[in-house]
């Protein structure tokens, strides 16, 4: 089976070596590399794994064959209206770092369709499951947009203010995804809170920037930050945003 992973980023070549061990023949497209063919790469493909940022990854989409399986593993997509033109696609997510992937450490991650289960068996990691693909993708932006408030109120992981707030950052998420038509539950899963927790600390990218920008109001990232970028789209409307969620209205 040849499978397409668009994006060659640290996250993109974690999961690409998982379906490599397991097998599969994986084709990297990155799309920062003007050279590659973008249709010569998911042309004959037999699944297509998106991975590129979130800011790149819906570019991608016209060009993509609809009726190939598209598996979304992109975090920072605030909705999955964009993919409803694709008639077979799923989504994977939980709180693993690149590295951590890369080293095998234990974690567990969150699917909407049996066959990611086979595609990414690894004796580390575990599977939760549920039918809710917006969600799961809410949940991937959302932690992004609350691990940078953590980091600008200088919160130290499991202190009890950093424990208070992520009850209060998993509640408004919950919040949000009612109120955008998701299912609150999915917040309990490996995708949600257990990803929330660990992007509210080091070595955390928008944590990290965060708490640089606390110590310099000033401070411009190299990188791209994921927080920032699903920050943006909620003030274009993208996603609905209930009273109740005081953190994140007070960020937007």
């Amino acid at each position: 089976m040849k499978i397409a992973m668009l994006g060659a980023g640290a996250f993109g070549t974690a999961l690409g070596g998982i379906l490599a061990d397991n097998g599969y023949d994986v084709d990297f497209y990155d799309p920062e590399v003007e050279r590659e063919n973008l249709g010569e790469v998911v042309g004959d493909s037999d699944i297509i794994v998106l991975c590129a940022p979130s800011a790149v990854a819906p570019h991608l989409l016209p060009h993509l064959p609809k009726n190939t399986p598209l598996v979304i593993a992109t975090k920072g997509i605030l909705t999955d209206e964009i993919f409803h033109e694709f008639r077979d696609y799923m989504v994977i997510s939980g709180p693993s770092f690149a590295e951590d992937i890369k080293t095998a450490k234990e974690t567990k991650m969150t699917i909407t369709d049996d066959r990611l289960r086979e595609l990414f068996q690894a004796d580390y990691i575990n599977f939760d499951q549920t039918e809710d693909k917006k969600g799961v993708l809410m949940c991937g932006a959302l932690k992004n947009i609350y691990a940078i408030m953590a980091g600008y109120n200088g919160l130290k992981r499991n202190s009890i203010e950093w424990k208070e707030y992520i009850v209060k950052a998993a509640q408004e998420m919950k919040d949000i995804l009612a109120f955008n038509g998701a299912e609150s539950e999915t917040v309990d899963l490996a995708c949600g809170i257990s990803d929330l927790e660990l992007t509210c600390g080091y070595p955390s990218r928008n944590y990290e920037y965060g708490d640089l920008l606390r110590q310099d109001s000033s401070y411009d990232p190299e990188k791209t930050i994921e927080g920032l970028s699903a920050l943006k789209r909620i003030r274009r409307g993208e996603i609905r945003v209930p009273d109740s969620a005081l953190i994140l209205k007070g960020m937007i």
